[in-house]
């Protein structure tokens, strides 16, 4: 099954997830659990303190969980996520779900929100997907927006120049609102689909529905124009209002800082529907989950610009270190000295958010920085190897740059062998045998 509560079954059965039974708040001691455990084992919390729900977080907090629920290796991810944008299923609608077992009124005060950081201005939702439609019909989406709560039946978003806005642009000449649906409580598959970059009129529906083997199941929203995952733990139905906005933010995105606050467009809550024991699923902002439902998609799109370049890509890594979003190493194995400088300008035209890229040879692990680093030492020289692009659209979560014209500065190393030199002068030196005993630890007075 291709629902969140049986993928927790799957990881307890892996020993993978943890229960808390502390008494908790939702107001920054989840989120401080979360932090601490950020990276390791997901987290199922039983006693949320005002709340009779569980709370989970963490789902999609390692590369190997991930790739566990797509039910592929990790090096299989591009390949599969790819082929899932380039050939989506359409996802059946049928009549009912388990999502519709309770059907209320907008009292978004009953649910656990969390409020993560000292500076939130209230609680956010973090691991909504929403999904909306152009008011003829022909064009769907579905993607992430940070979500906060303004009382029982009003939020508001952040929208980003993408897909969602450019629905909202189009409606505004028609109507006052655009239905959407906010689904809680999602599969991984489902959340990695909505992380994506898939091109306008493709539905991260159909395309979570290619990575789940045809078995996503929608259903129409009651109160709205709208689809959600039949299958989801909570859906909230709204009314994107096109013509009313309220402060959102400060809000702790990617980077571990406050982004910048922005007057962004209210929700009108109408109605909401759920399990009747529904999960809340969490999400730490700029934590690992954070970083990699962001970054990994990203990674795809790099992987296959530099496939059009060179053909043996061995990785592409958009780091923790680096927000999952802002710095960039790719390994792969070089035909010509020239070959480098032309992948950093395809790698920064396929994720144009990107700041600084590292290209390294083959023999370097992209996913292990001392070895990366290893490579900038030996193999890169600044008056050769660096590319600096100057006044070009950056990041609006560089806090570095200009947040508001999104304008800052690229860098780009190439720190893969000259093919001038023989290789062996840049060959890390092996010892040819492995010790025949471990030698026991000296004890310490």
């Amino acid at each position: 099954m291709f629902d969140l509560r049986a993928f927790v079954q799957e990881l307890r059965d892996k020993d993978d997830i943890v229960s808390i039974d502390e008494p908790l708040s939702p107001v920054y001691e989840v989120s401080a659990y979360l932090k601490q455990l950020d990276s390791g084992p997901a987290v199922i919390f039983n006693n949320i303190k005002g709340y009779n729900h569980l709370v989970v977080g963490g789902i999609c907090g390692t590369r190997t969980r991930i790739s566990h629920a797509l039910g592929i290796r990790p090096e299989q991810f591009y390949e599969r996520l790819l082929g899932a944008i380039d050939h989506p299923k359409t996802a059946a609608v049928v009549s009912d779900g388990p999502v519709m077992e309770v059907q209320t009124a907008p009292a978004l005060s009953k649910v656990p929100f969390l409020t993560h950081f000292g500076k939130d201005p209230g609680p956010y939702i973090t691991a909504g997907i929403v999904y909306a439609r152009t008011p003829d019909g022909t064009v769907e989406n579905v993607s992430f927006h940070r979500i906060l709560v303004l009382g029982d039946d009003k939020a508001t978003l952040r929208i980003v120049p993408r897909h969602l806005y450019r629905i909202c642009q189009e409606a505004k000449s028609r109507a006052s609102s655009v239905d959407i649906s906010i689904s809680l409580g999602l599969h991984p598959a489902l959340m990695m689909a909505a992380s994506t970059s898939a091109p306008y009129g493709v539905s991260e529906f159909n395309v979570a529905n290619a990575l789940m083997d045809g078995a996503l199941k929608l259903v129409k929203c009651p109160h709205v124009d709208a689809l959600a995952p039949s299958d989801a733990e909570l859906v909230i139905e709204g009314r994107l209002l096109l013509n009313e906005t309220a402060l959102e933010g400060p809000f702790v995105d990617l980077t571990g800082t406050y982004d910048i606050q922005r007057q962004q467009p209210v929700i009108q809550i109408v109605g909401m529907m759920f399990r009747h024991d529904y999960l809340y699923q969490g999400l730490l902002p700029s934590g690992s989950e954070h970083r990699l439902l962001m970054g990994m998609p990203r990674e795809a799109n790099i992987w296959k610009a530099v496939q059009g370049i060179v053909p043996t890509v061995r990785g592409v890594n958009l780091t923790l270190g680096g927000s999952g979003w802002l710095h960039c190493v790719v390994s792969l194995k070089k035909f010509r000295d020239g070959d480098p400088k032309n992948i950093l300008m395809a790698v920064f035209s396929a994720h144009p958010s990107l700041k600084h890229a590292v290209i390294v040879d083959d023999d370097i692990d992209p996913f292990n920085m001392e070895m990366v680093e290893w490579a900038v030492a030996t193999r890169f020289r600044g008056d050769e190897d660096l590319l600096v692009i100057p006044r070009v659209r950056v990041s609006s979560l560089d806090p570095a740059s200009d947040q508001e014209s999104e304008l800052g500065c690229k860098v780009g190393i190439d720190a893969t062998r000259p093919m001038t030199k023989p290789a062996e002068k840049f060959e890390k030196a092996q010892i040819p045998v492995e010790p025949k005993t471990r030698p026991s630890e000296k004890r310490k007075d």
